[in-house]
């Protein structure tokens, strides 16, 4: 059984959207007298849903992460970094890379290579990606 939502709990609705559309494609989906927004994952991916938060709720305490697949995560984050999105340094892992950043409601995020090493079912080898040092 495929995971197919996820919530987040959100002070600023449109904010997150923004983000979301922006930088990682998802398309909004509205329906008249629902407070949530649906976001659309462009690939078939799980899809968001922003939710407005209770006053009593604390932002970005969540212990999840969410993780977008990216094979070429030097250039995504550079890209990223173009529109406004700093992501953190690139850290090597196992066969893999990531950086991560938190959303405009401090929801933590990253991006890895994770999905396509070859242990992950990537086909080939990924050639490797300049870590950035600082």
């Amino acid at each position: 059984m495929p995971l197919g939502r996820l919530i987040l709990y959100v002070r600023d609705v449109e904010a997150t959207i923004s983000f979301y559309e922006k930088h990682f494609g998802f398309k909004s989906h509205r329906q008249a007298g629902d407070r949530i927004v649906e976001l659309l994952a462009p690939d078939g991916g799980a899809n968001l849903m922003i939710h407005p938060a209770a006053k009593a709720q604390k932002m970005g305490q969540s212990l999840v992460k969410l993780v977008f697949d990216v094979e070429h995560v030097e250039a995504f984050r550079a890209r990223c970094a173009e529109e406004g999105l700093e992501f953190g340094p690139i850290h090597q892992a196992d066969g893999y890379v990531f950086a991560n950043a938190k959303d405009p409601a401090e929801n933590s995020i990253s991006i890895s290579s994770r999905a396509f090493r070859p242990e992950s079912g990537g086909s080939e080898p990924l050639p490797p990606e300049p870590v950035d040092q600082t």
